[in-house]
């Protein structure tokens, strides 16, 4: 995981406890699907599970990357056009791995 410099507030600031409260939700069925695992449920019972995490994981990351847009690309557009050309081809990347996943 890379890490960038920021000082002001990232683009999902204002919905921290919503993201927190998904990323919970999804983390609880990562647990259940280990349970159904364990317990020798029937594999396309468990495959539906992955894909409703999966499904659950691509709304958080398009909600993460419209924020970020809306938000960091912006304001750094507004700082220069350097600034906004550098966070324009980070998300780019971002959303090729995304996309790639």
């Amino acid at each position: 995981m890379t890490e960038h410099s920021h000082d002001a507030a990232h683009g999902y600031a204002s919905d921290k406890e919503a993201y927190l409260k998904r990323m919970r939700r999804i983390e609880g069925q990562v647990r259940g699907i280990a349970r159904m695992i364990d317990e020798d449920v029937y594999c396309i019972d468990i495959l539906t599970q992955v894909s409703a995490v999966k499904s659950a994981l691509q709304a958080v990351s398009l909600a993460l990357v419209e924020d970020h847009l809306g938000h960091c690309v912006v304001d750094a557009a507004r700082q220069s056009d350097d600034a906004g050309a550098e966070k324009v081809r980070e998300a780019a990347e971002a959303i090729g791995r995304l996309v790639r996943s």
